[in-house]
């Protein structure tokens, strides 16, 4: 059900970020190293995991939590005011690792991931 819902609402609003041209204009990002392509894309993971958490901490809800399934109706949630963030990850993630991989990464490791990012970053920030 999370992942249904986090991918319909980030394909609402395309955003085109260039991350790419921002961060090596003159190299094309097939000839990057994977862990130059990792350099590229961590800061936009955290963009969107940040903005997520803060959302999510900010709803009137999280307080009153009771279990682990009501933080992810909760996450679900916080996708929509995120959507730059997140669409700018799937687009980067799109153009480092070729048409698709961002959705195929978004839909797996991004949200199997989220839930515990977002924990993680909550008790950071109390």
């Amino acid at each position: 059900m999370i992942l249904a819902a986090l991918v319909a609402a980030s394909l609402i609003v395309p955003v085109s970020v260039d991350t790419i041209a921002r961060t090596a204009p003159d190299r094309d990002p097939t000839e990057l190293s994977l862990k130059q392509k990792r350099a590229v894309i961590r800061p936009l993971i955290s963009s969107a995991n940040e903005c997520i958490a803060r959302t999510v901490s900010g709803n009137p809800k999280f307080k009153t939590l009771s279990s682990a399934g009501d933080v992810n109706e909760l996450i679900v949630e916080s996708v929509q005011p995120c959507l730059d963030e997140v669409r700018a990850m799937i687009d980067a993630y799109d153009r480092l690792f070729g048409t698709g991989a961002g959705e195929t990464f978004f839909m797996g490791a991004y949200l199997d991931d989220l839930p515990g990012a977002v924990d993680q970053l909550v008790r950071d920030h109390r």
